[in-house]
């Protein structure tokens, strides 16, 4: 619990860091206008801003931190969003003339810091104060004009002002021993909406960082979903891919093995023509001659010239090879043949090798 505590502490840090910066930036590239309060009587301000605006010479009371009265539009208009500058009367200040060595300019502020309480009934942290431009005097030394006044008596007029929408907040005063009473001295300089948009801002950043962090979530969960279902998915199909392969090598095989048994069958039910023309060969006796030899499919044909063509049948059917001998045309006899001409036709018998 410590370690996650430190690490919203330092998270935190560098949300208003940020916020700051952006407000910071913001405001070079965005001045506001400056309005000016000068104090003229007791609680009595006069409104001056610049020549051209209706809202210069307007009065406003602003009495227990709270303004009197309703305020004119054009006023409210004037002060909201915009820098003012409160001109107070010096009697509201303690003024005191601090003598210092010239080379003490560089360090006049933790100088000036060190010695409120002694300068003036309130301590550093009590008071707002400020002090003028040095002036030289004899013996290589300066003289400033310190102005200071109760922290608490003018939080009332800070709050009143910032209820109206300023942009930031300055408190002056022009002692009248400073040059006739023309020169200011500032003891008070607070961006108001710079502080409310730095906490607006590191809001919206956190939203921001908030909504970047749940998206990051939901994209690693989504990928964590989304991987595993796709990977499953991929085995799956892997598993498919294989035993598709597994089908169609097994396929191959059986296509193959198939063709090699039909190249079997074929070489067992159709008879070759030399084993036909061997087995016929062994046959036939010597007288006889054969001038024609026709073999389609298991179907012999033989024409040619024998002294006895019956026995040829008798021959011809005591063969293993051949079957249903009978004569398919008349055997014929011619003056200058040798023998009987005879068209002899079998059915041939399957068998692969003759025998004997």
């Amino acid at each position: 619990m410590t370690l996650l505590r430190d690490i919203a502490a330092v998270l935190t840090r560098w949300i208003d860091c940020v916020a700051a910066t952006i407000v910071a930036a913001g405001g070079w590239f965005v001045s506001p206008r400056t309005v000016r309060l000068v104090e003229e009587d007791e609680s009595i301000f006069t409104v001056r801003a610049s020549k051209d605006d209706k809202v210069v010479g307007e009065r406003v009371r602003i009495a227990d931190g709270s303004v009197v009265g309703e305020l004119p539009a054009s006023v409210m208009k004037a002060i909201k969003g915009n820098r003012v500058e409160i001109v107070l009367r010096p009697s509201r200040f303690v003024v005191r003339q601090l003598e210092l060595p010239r080379r003490a300019v560089e360090f006049l502020d933790g100088i000036i810091r060190a010695q409120i309480d002694r300068l003036t009934p309130w301590s550093a942290t009590e008071a707002v104060f400020g002090w003028g431009r040095p002036s030289d005097i004899a013996n290589d030394r300066i003289s400033v004009m310190v102005a200071a006044t109760g922290r608490t008596m003018v939080k009332p007029l800070l709050a009143a002002v910032s209820e109206l929408g300023a942009a930031s907040i300055a408190l002056l005063t022009a002692p009248v021993e400073a040059a006739g009473g023309s020169a200011r001295i500032k003891v008070y300089d607070q961006s108001v909406r710079g502080m409310l948009d730095v906490r607006r801002v590191s809001r919206a950043l956190l939203a921001v960082l908030l909504i970047a962090a749940a998206g990051a979530v939901l994209a690693i969960s989504a990928d964590v979903i989304v991987g595993g279902s796709m990977e499953a998915q991929q085995l799956e199909l892997s598993r498919r891919i294989s035993e598709r392969r597994g089908m169609i090598r097994a396929g191959q095989e059986s296509l193959a093995r198939s063709g090699t048994a039909l190249l079997d069958q074929r070489k067992r039910d159709v008879p070759a023509a030399v084993i036909v023309l061997d087995a016929l060969s062994r046959i036939l006796p010597d007288h006889t001659y054969v001038t024609e030899l026709r073999v389609e499919g298991n179907k012999l044909q033989v024409i040619g010239i024998t002294r006895d063509a019956p026995e040829l049948i008798r021959l011809i059917e005591q063969s293993r090879h051949f079957t249903r001998a009978t004569f398919f045309a008349p055997t014929t006899r011619a003056p200058s043949d040798p023998g009987e001409r005879f068209h002899i036709e079998a059915r041939i018998e399957p068998v692969n090798a003759p025998r004997t």
